[in-house]
């Protein structure tokens, strides 16, 4: 974090200065007025200069990018990342070498990353960030498996006409599972058990 304190004949003035200084965009900083100043009479006599001080502070989704592809040498995976923001949605698609130590077991590892980067995002900034980890394709494929199971479960259910218990998923995958049986009036579903054991219960 840089700071720097500027002077202006008003605020506005200040603020320029220091912006020009640091080199930098109003969005990138904190402005801190020290003294709003004094116009004076006819504007010279006993005027007195604004002061503000501007502090630069860290770009959320650059620092947390960083902060994935530290994890990612750590893992000694040879990727390239690819960021893509959408209002306060931001999405980091990993593509590369050794893809499969990523993603772990059923996206497990990923999901951990995903949950990690969620809180790096929002630790310190202003803006409040919701995130997608991705890797290779792997969210598109895993959201077509689950609503296949999703279907071949509500169907057994149906069949056996008693309930049926999925395997234990984070919550934005058992919304895929939710969303898919909404429209079947033959089926309900449900939530059950506690994090990170909760799962899914279809029922006839």
């Amino acid at each position: 974090m840089r700071e720097i304190t500027a002077s202006g004949q008003t605020v506005e003035e200040a603020v320029q200065s220091a912006l020009e200084q640091l080199n930098t965009t109003r969005d990138q900083v904190e402005i801190d007025v020290i003294d709003e100043g004094k116009k004076g009479l006819l504007g010279v006599f006993g005027s007195k200069r604004a002061f503000v001080k501007v502090s630069t502070v860290k770009n959320q989704i650059e620092e947390t990018e960083k902060y994935l592809q530290q994890i990612i040498k750590q893992m000694h995976i040879d990727a390239t990342i690819f960021t893509k923001v959408e209002e306060n949605h931001v999405t980091y698609d990993v593509q590369g070498d050794n893809i499969a130590l990523l993603i772990g077991k059923r996206g497990q590892t990923l999901n951990a990353l995903q949950y990690l980067l969620h809180l790096v995002i929002n630790k310190e900034g202003k803006q409040y960030y919701t995130v997608t980890l991705d890797a290779e394709g792997y969210r598109g494929r895993r959201k077509e498996t689950l609503e296949s199971l999703a279907l071949k479960m509500a169907d057994k259910a149906i069949r056996m006409n008693k309930k049926v218990a999925l395997e234990p998923m984070p919550a934005f995958e058992r919304k895929i599972i939710h969303s898919v049986l909404q429209a079947n009036e033959e089926v309900s579903t449900y939530s059950d058990g506690k994090e990170p054991h909760r799962h899914i219960v279809i029922q006839p």
